[in-house]
């Protein structure tokens, strides 16, 4: 079993320290597409934390108990896909029937958490770092937080900065790149941490 320590030290370092979006560059389409509201961000980070979490576990028990058992370890990114895939359909429908507001609200967005590639990457990063159960839920869940962390301050921001005259040449994407730019700077504070 893991030490609690070590489960701490990694639920910083992957949610602040290496974040997914701002350090690693992973997740950058609903990063940018889905922040323009606090309100949508949030619920995408809600989603995008509970996909990751739960195709952290599924993902960590196939491949210990199925996937090396039967020494098939190279089809991982397929058996990932498939299970990735899976959930996100189990969260669109949930969406769709309990929170038909978010569902419209995240659009085109929830479905392309199944090519978000923060979601593969935290799977395939738990592997490569044989991380057992427990921390592979552990950093899938900080990964997650961290994502959503990241997009509910750029969602503030962007909602901040549409009272604001900017120059029409910085208006729209150029700011949100500039914001995220300087927010991946900012998160680099973060590796003194630890």
């Amino acid at each position: 079993m893991e030490n609690v320590k070590d489960l701490l030290v990694l639920l910083v370092t992957s949610s602040l320290v290496s974040n997914v979006v701002l350090s690693r560059f992973l997740g950058l389409c609903p990063f940018l597409g889905v922040s323009k509201k606090t309100n949508t961000a949030a619920g995408m980070g809600v989603a995008v934390i509970f996909v990751i979490t739960l195709a952290s576990a599924v993902s960590g028990l196939l491949y210990r108990y199925v996937l090396q058992r039967f020494h098939v370890e190279y089809l991982e990114t397929i058996v990932f896909i498939l299970v990735i895939a899976a959930l996100v359909q189990f969260v669109e429908m949930f969406l769709r029937k309990a929170m038909p507001a978010l569902y419209r609200a995240l659009g085109v967005y929830l479905p392309l958490i199944t090519t978000n590639c923060a979601v593969l990457g935290v799977a395939l990063t738990n592997v490569q770092k044989e991380y057992g159960i427990v921390a592979g839920i552990v950093n899938g869940f900080a990964t997650a937080a961290g994502f959503t962390i990241a997009i509910i301050i750029l969602a503030g921001i962007r909602e901040k900065l549409e009272h604001n005259d900017i120059p029409k040449p910085f208006r729209g994407m150029p700011t949100v790149l500039l914001t995220a730019g300087l927010m991946a700077i900012a998160f680099c504070g973060f590796s003194g941490l630890l």
